[in-house]
């Protein structure tokens, strides 16, 4: 397992795609998941939780 950290292969700010390199999954199941997630929860608190793991996470 790797660090975990922002990707540089990003459509954003590279947070999914870090994430997907540290659980070893490709990064369209965790962009699909997010958005799913997001949708079911009316769309702010995935929001939200996008822009901390930006903040905090460092880049690749």
């Amino acid at each position: 397992m790797t660090q975990l950290h922002r990707s540089q292969d990003k459509m954003i700010a590279g947070v999914c795609a870090g994430l997907a390199e540290h659980f070893d999954i490709p990064v369209t199941k965790v962009r699909v998941a997010y958005v799913a997630l997001s949708v079911l929860s009316v769309g702010f608190p995935g929001l939200l939780v996008y822009l901390i793991l930006w903040y905090l996470l460092p880049e690749a």
